[in-house]
């Protein structure tokens, strides 16, 4: 797909050979607009037939996505098992995106922040990519996603006094100083996950409410620019409720959405660390496609995604993280009407 970079802060446009995510004038993140018009014919459950919503990019064609779409056993519930992506969760599809537009621009290294499963991801791709890949993390990161990422041999580790939104704010400096490729919750990570929303629909047609654990915030968005895509190109009537899951320990987004105000940072608290953090880059955004789609924000336990993550290894024999079973307890509570699909992920309790 061929696009421009837009920035919704200052307005400023770019091609898409402007190697960077960020706005040279304001230093706002940039979304990916389509310059030219696509065709689809229809949906499939394949990522890779989806490459003509993707940017141009120098993408090599590894096995991920295409994950199942698994009939729960609650009536009218199915699970999205990210799980089944290469490093077990969500972040691959975004990850081959980034690596792909950092190979095109030419560099030979990647920085980002992370809690974990997007640096693991990321330092994977990058080694497949034959760059380097220099990842910031919180000293208090779980030791087992810490673990993931040496195990890919070529990353290089930068832990940080502090939470994901220091680590952020390190990656970019770094970036502009080593210049690296800044990947993470930006642009063309969302590009790649918004995948997960077309192979949903690829699969079900009609359904109700989506359920998406949030973090930064980046696949929620990423889902709600699929839903828009796809009623533009005239594959979809009628928007699914997207139903953003959060811990009660650390729920910026349910907040803004409850009491109409902007994301305001919060000190995540939550054991659930794939989804602690405090201020969402995408935040403000996810509280629009909440409303644009007559969705909701719901806050869980973290007492309830230990009791679902066990329900779930008891029901299913499979083994999610605590962030991974956020929208199955969502679900679990709320038990809206009609059609529902639950984001799962995975993480580090993959590995023994």
């Amino acid at each position: 797909m061929r696009y421009l970079m837009k920035c919704p802060q200052c307005g400023r446009q770019y091609s898409m050979f402007y190697p960077r995510q960020l706005c040279d004038v304001c230093a706002g993140i940039l979304e990916v607009t389509q310059s030219a018009s696509v065709e689809m014919k229809g949906l499939r459950k394949d990522f890779w037939s989806y490459e003509p919503l993707l940017p141009e990019g120098e993408y090599k064609h590894y096995k991920l996505g295409n994950t199942t779409l698994l009939r729960a056993r609650e009536q009218g519930l199915f699970l999205k098992l990210e799980t089944e992506n290469p490093t077990k969760s969500f972040k691959d599809r975004g990850s081959v995106v980034e690596i792909a537009k950092a190979l095109e621009y030419g560099y030979d290294e990647v920085a980002v922040a992370s809690t974990g499963n997007m640096a693991y991801s990321l330092a994977y791709y990058a080694k497949l990519g034959g760059i380097r890949a220099t990842v910031f993390v919180s000293r208090n990161a779980n030791w087992l996603k810490i673990r993931d990422i040496r195990d890919t041999r070529d990353a290089k580790i930068v832990k940080v006094d502090g939470d994901f939104t220091e680590a952020q704010r390190r990656a970019i400096r770094y970036s502009k100083r080593k210049e690296a490729f800044l990947a993470g919750d930006y642009a063309y990570r969302k590009e790649g996950q918004k995948t997960v929303v077309y192979e949903i629909l690829a699969e079900l047609g009609d359904v109700r409410n989506i359920f998406v654990p949030v973090g930064n915030a980046t696949l929620f968005s990423a889902s709600y620019k699929a839903l828009v895509e796809l009623r533009s190109l005239g594959l979809l009537k009628e928007f699914p409720r997207l139903i953003a899951v959060q811990s009660s320990k650390t729920d910026p987004v349910v907040v803004a959405f409850k009491e109409r105000q902007k994301v305001r940072y919060q000190k995540p608290l939550t054991d659930a660390g794939a989804i602690a953090v405090g201020y969402p880059t995408y935040g403000d955004q996810a509280v629009e496609g909440i409303r644009a789609t007559s969705g909701s924000a719901v806050a869980v336990t973290d007492e309830e995604m230990e009791v679902e993550r066990s329900r779930f290894y008891y029901e299913y024999g499979l083994q999610i993280e605590m962030a991974g079973a956020a929208s199955l307890a969502a679900y679990r509570r709320t038990k809206p009407a009609g059609k529902s699909v639950a984001v799962i992920s995975g993480g580090n309790t993959l590995k023994p």
